[in-house]
């Protein structure tokens, strides 16, 4: 089902990705528009305040499966690092690697913060990504 959006702004988690003048069509899946090549910015968990992973893809549906089913190979692996507890949308490659780096760089507790703000229940975000 896709809903059709004109408003003074919309966000998506701490990305403002339409202003008054747009209109554009938001499908289901998250906000994750069809059409348009997109990036996203992700924090991974292996429970609730448990092992953190930071990372960036062009498909987060597609990047979130791997990491649930062990085909990412490394840290998610070999730690059980699998819930999608944040995310962020971007229309670059270039500002997406930027975020994921400074997240990278943060305290932990900043990520925690983070998370909380947008996720208090921490709950897997990825079967609302995929509905």
């Amino acid at each position: 089902m896709e809903m059709a959006f004109r408003s003074q702004e919309i966000r998506f988690f701490s990305k403002i990705v339409a202003k008054e003048e747009d209109s554009f069509v938001i499908p289901a899946q998250a906000g994750i528009q069809k059409g348009m090549k997109n990036y996203y910015v992700y924090i991974l968990s292996s429970k609730r305040n448990g092992t953190l992973y930071t990372g960036m893809t062009s498909d987060l549906i597609k990047r979130i499966y791997e990491h649930k089913n062990g085909l990412a190979d490394g840290f998610t692996r070999k730690y059980t690092v699998h819930n999608l507890v944040w995310y962020e949308l971007y229309e670059s490659a270039e500002s997406a690697i930027t975020r994921e780096k400074q997240i990278k760089k943060w305290k932990r507790n900043w990520k925690l913060k983070l998370i909380e703000q947008n996720n208090p229940n921490w709950i897997d975000l990825y079967k609302n990504v995929c509905s």
